[in-house]
């Protein structure tokens, strides 16, 4: 053997073989794994609250118990009872019977001065959430928190109206900052729209960078109108 030559790479124990395709496996399953967890789980809880308010001549689970004696989980009809019990109100909100009715109901509501703020406040946010037509964190961006020089990742919600751009100087948008590495939570924010940076990347993508705190980015691709902003672009 001469000096010169390149001696092979060592050969990987059969150890090392196992741990390679355990990860391997582990990457495959772990997602899928998760996903069918949260699903089951989510459907169990809707369930644990909609079957007890089934009546008993109508509810699967405890027909098959009454007449077989078999304690059966049957996952998923608390969900599509709540689906077709959703569709139905909404079917009867839309008649005329249907919106008197409702009317109705909200002003019995609204003359109990506690449940009145509460009801108030949560069909704003439903409203706001579920209306047809309007996009919701339709733009990720990056802004500076909590100082200058540290940029943090966040969704822009919509302009600052009323009391809030009336008392500031220049054009502000609301954006939701959430945090690491549960998004459900975060801070809102009223930012300059000057000291925004939108980002190009889809909502999707800069969420999956916000839950895997950074370890996920979405591509190393960027587009062309940022790559010809940037500064080694000019050299």
């Amino acid at each position: 053997m001469k000096l010169t030559d390149t001696p092979p790479p060592p050969r990987r124990g059969f150890l090392a073989g196992l741990r390679s395709s355990f990860f391997t496996g582990l990457i495959v399953i772990a997602p899928i794994g998760i996903t069918i967890w949260l699903i089951w789980t989510l459907t169990g809880w809707i369930d644990s609250w909609v079957l007890p308010l089934i009546p008993t001549a109508y509810n699967p689970a405890l027909l098959i118990r009454e007449y077989t004696g078999l304690e059966i989980d049957i996952r998923g009809i608390g969900v599509v009872t709540f689906l077709l019990f959703t569709v139905l109100v909404g079917w009867i909100a839309k008649g005329i019977i249907g919106r008197s009715l409702i009317r109705w109901a909200e002003s019995l509501v609204l003359s109990i001065p506690v449940i009145r703020s509460l009801y108030s406040g949560l069909k704003q946010i439903a409203e706001t959430i579920l209306q047809q037509g309007q996009t919701n964190f339709d733009k990720a961006c990056l802004i500076e928190y909590p100082r200058k020089g540290i940029w943090a990742i966040a969704f822009i919600s919509t302009k600052a109206k009323g009391e809030v751009q009336a008392l500031t100087e220049d054009d502000v948008v609301a954006v939701f900052m959430p945090t690491t590495p549960n998004p459900t939570s975060g801070f809102l924010l009223f930012v300059p729209m000057k000291d925004v940076k939108v980002l190009s990347m889809p909502v999707e993508d800069a969420a999956k960078l916000i839950i895997s705190a950074g370890l996920v980015y979405p591509s190393d691709q960027l587009p062309e109108a940022v790559r010809k902003a940037m500064p080694d672009a000019a050299e």
